[in-house]
């Protein structure tokens, strides 16, 4: 995974209007997939319900590359309930792996 500065990832979409947190996502997922993680195309995002199947695939990913330090379900909440600021946090777990 790439060591990216989490204070980056958690202010970028508020000054981007959200669009670094789209491009987050879907660089993140290309690295989950390097992986071995099963994540369908990130287009889904746009697809109002089936997003949150998709991002819950994400959150499965995430799990598996953090070794389990993240659930799937904690990164599910995350993400939906605490948008850039979830998006930070699981950055973080994504520089302890690489770490």
């Amino acid at each position: 995974m790439t060591n990216r500065n989490p204070w980056g990832v958690l202010l970028l979409p508020m000054v981007t209007f959200g669009i670094y947190g789209i491009v987050w996502l879907v660089k993140t997922k290309e690295e989950l997939k390097a992986k071995g993680s099963d994540i369908p195309s990130a287009w889904l995002l746009i697809v109002p319900l089936v997003n949150l199947l998709w991002i819950w695939k994400y959150s499965k990913g995430v799990e598996k590359v953090t070794g389990g330090s993240t659930t799937a379900g904690a990164s599910f909440c995350l993400l939906c309930f605490l948008g850039c600021i979830g998006m930070a946090v699981i950055q973080s777990r994504f520089n302890k792996v690489t770490a």
